[in-house]
């Protein structure tokens, strides 16, 4: 067993959880909402801005609580944002805002990009 938590503190600062739920259910679930294009969407917009994995990782998950017939559902830690409804279409808007055009906001808190944009 290998402990690593130091090396993956210094590597990412940031991590975008997307709900990939599929259940057997009358109500709706991310994973029959688009959450596989969604993830593939988000992953492209960090790819593009050389952000994917490092500083930014991208991993999914399971229920986030906030299923919807709309979209897929997605946090952003340790930001502390959730989002639903997400479409694949919303994501260069909904990633812009959170981390800058060209990904140029990651590490900073909500407050600090306040600052900056002012």
């Amino acid at each position: 067993m290998k402990r690593r938590t130091d090396e993956q503190r210094e590597r990412l600062e940031q991590f975008v959880f997307v709900c990939t739920n599929d259940r057997d259910s009358e109500h709706a679930c991310c994973g029959d909402v688009g959450a596989t294009e969604t993830l593939e969407a988000i992953k492209s917009w960090l790819r593009e801005r050389n952000a994917f994995w490092s500083p930014i990782g991208v991993t999914t998950t399971g229920c986030l609580g906030l299923c919807s017939e709309g979209g897929t559902a997605i946090t952003i830690q340790p930001r502390n944002e959730w989002y639903s409804d997400i479409q694949p279409e919303d994501v260069p808007a909904l990633l812009e805002d959170e981390f800058g055009p060209d990904a140029e906001w990651v590490g900073e808190s909500p407050a600090d990009k306040s600052r900056n944009e002012s």
